[in-house]
């Protein structure tokens, strides 16, 4: 094993043994990571969702499948950790609000883990940022005022990174006001996933 690999590996093990927000978390402790030193894509998301907690799957729901429809690609292309990485600002389900949505990722996750995590992992093809906590740690300064003029930015991040909105159904009404992402964005977003994988 390269040393690069037991570098992650070892980084790895530490995130998942993690209980740095236990007190918080009332779902319990699972930290959800996927990623290899041999990763080409890799997608910057918020947190695990309920149903990715009790599977330990990332993007194992609706939110998953929409997100494999716009990178035009299967569960067995997102799922191998040699071709794409997942990583949550919070490795952690946060639990539920007063209202039933998904609570943001504790900051302390982001804070003890993130410089590490990339510093061990190899330089992608393809970032794909996944909502405001991505894009306020990783395009820090750059990003926009909010979510929306991030994405309708995202070709002033291209070709490395590539920021998107959530691909839950929340967004339903955000995608149909802004017909221009599934015109011009998803289009990009698929021939880039198609080359950084070495597919054309």
């Amino acid at each position: 094993m390269a040393a690069s690999d037991r570098k992650l590996a070892s980084l790895l093990t530490e995130i998942r043994g993690c209980r740095i927000c236990e007190k918080y978390l009332s779902h319990g402790v699972r930290p959800i990571i996927h990623a290899s030193t041999r990763a080409r894509i890799c997608i910057v998301a918020q947190a695990p969702g309920i149903r990715v907690h009790e599977t330990g799957i990332s993007f194992n729901d609706p939110s998953g499948d929409r997100l494999r429809e716009w990178m035009g690609i299967g569960r067995e292309v997102f799922y191998d950790e040699d071709k794409v990485a997942i990583i949550g600002m919070g490795f952690c389900f946060p639990g539920f609000d007063a209202h039933g949505g998904d609570l943001p990722p504790r900051k302390e996750c982001a804070e003890a883990w993130q410089e590490k995590l990339f510093a061990a992992l190899p330089v992608f093809d393809l970032t794909l940022l996944i909502g405001s906590y991505a894009f306020d740690w990783h395009l820090k300064r750059r990003a926009k005022k909010n979510v929306s003029e991030t994405v309708k930015a995202w070709r002033d991040y291209t070709p490395a990174l590539l920021p998107l909105p959530h691909p839950s159904w929340r967004n339903n009404a955000w995608l149909a006001k802004n017909p221009w992402f599934a015109k011009d964005l998803l289009p990009y977003l698929r021939r880039r996933v198609k080359q950084a994988l070495k597919e054309e």
